[in-house]
C-alpha cells in the first residue's frame, strides 16, 4: 500500500495511536527535525502532519495505516 498527499493516516507514538494527513512523500535521502533519514524508491518516507498538535515528522510506510 501507498500513501498519496491528503491520505488521512494513523500511526503509533509513546503516548497511543496519533492521527494525521500526509503531506508529502520522499524517496531520496533528507533531513527532518535535525534527523537524517534514508528514503529510497524501494523504502519512501512520508512527512505526516498531527491532526492534534500540528506538528510534522517523517515516518516509513510500514509504520502508517489507513484512518477510517
Amino acid at each position: 500500500m501507498t500513501f498519496s498527499k491528503g491520505d488521512h493516516v494513523t500511526w503509533n507514538t509513546p503516548q497511543g495511536e496519533t492521527h494525521g494527513t500526509v503531506k508529502e512523500k520522499r524517496v531520496s535521502e533528507f533531513e527532518h527535525d535535525g534527523q537524517k533519514f534514508k528514503a529510497s524508491h524501494d523504502e519512501p518516507y512520508f512527512i505526516v502532519e498531527s491532526d492534534k498538535s500540528g506538528s510534522t515528522a517523517a515516518h516509513k510506510e510500514s509504520a502508517l495505516s489507513t484512518s477510517e
